[in-house]
């Protein structure tokens, strides 16, 4: 049994983009100390953001229609 893949719908396309930026500008703000708490917490962060970005990509590609 295989599974269909379909493209994400643009909604879905374009927040997962969007968590994905973020969890990146959250990495080098951490990175070159533009945010208070230290690296280890910003990276923190910027990871989990990067962890729902990809979930909500590949669950649109999963999917059909979500």
């Amino acid at each position: 049994m295989a599974i269909r893949l379909t493209p994400p719908t643009k909604n879905v396309f374009y927040v997962s983009i969007v968590c994905i930026v973020f969890a990146v500008l959250l990495y080098f703000f951490g990175v070159f100390g533009g945010v208070e708490g230290g690296f280890a917490s910003v990276a923190h962060f910027a990871f989990w953001a990067a962890v729902l970005g990809w979930a909500m990509l590949t669950a649109g590609v999963v999917m059909k229609g979500v």
